[in-house]
């Protein structure tokens, strides 16, 4: 398997990192709910195409708090890898729930980009594995904490993605008429002006009824 190969649905693992609030709190790299947002979109990306998601939280009920719930809503019957570690891959069942997807490609996001960010995809690349890190869907408690941990991860053969990238490299065909609909349908609630874009069309060239909301 080649970083040249693109992801697809059979070949790629997500695992998503302690998007807690405490963690949150310590982002200034990207704006907040912005973060929110692409996490958000990203786990619905690999919903849609039933990519293996694992999620992992540290020390949920003494420091960071629970992973955000509209992140959990995504997939309600998973059960998130709880840690005490700072790094995800010093944790034996999440290195065991990594393997048993049997995928080597693995596309992580986290909270902190320069601690649980970094130093499972170093890890992971270590053991064989291919990281794909989604730079929009994590976040550093400074620019040039997240800026200079993405280097350092490139620098060692990561792989930066963002996730309306993983999100469409996935769907690659529009003629792929079993996920298009569902592809839609995330790229308007996520995808800001793109999405704006696809209800214009829908709507002014397509002619389709004014869509409502709740």
């Amino acid at each position: 398997m080649s970083k040249r190969e693109l992801l697809n649905p059979t070949n790629a693992a997500l695992i998503l990192i302690d998007h807690q609030p405490q963690m949150a709190f310590g982002v200034q790299s990207i704006d907040r709910q912005t973060l929110k947002n692409n996490a958000v979109g990203l786990a619905k990306a690999a919903k849609i195409f039933n990519v293996p998601t694992i999620y992992t939280s540290v020390e949920t009920e003494s420091f960071s708090g629970y992973i955000w719930p509209e992140l959990l809503a995504v997939n309600p019957g998973a059960k998130p890898v709880e840690r005490t570690s700072m790094n995800s891959w010093e944790d034996a069942k999440l290195v065991d729930a990594v393997k048993s997807t049997g995928r080597k490609k693995l596309i992580i996001a986290a909270l902190w980009t320069e601690v649980c960010l970094t130093f499972p995809a170093l890890e992971a690349m270590e053991e064989g594995f291919e990281v794909y890190i989604v730079t929009d869907a994590s976040g550093g408690t400074t620019q040039e904490a997240h800026d200079m941990s993405i280097q350092r991860m490139i620098q060692a053969g990561a792989v930066p993605v963002t996730w309306q990238q993983v999100l469409l490299e996935f769907q690659r065909d529009w003629a792929h008429k079993d996920t298009y609909n569902a592809v839609m349908d995330l790229v308007r609630e996520h995808s800001g002006a793109y999405g704006m874009g696809v209800d214009y069309a829908y709507t002014m060239v397509h002619k389709a009824a004014q869509r409502t909301l709740g």
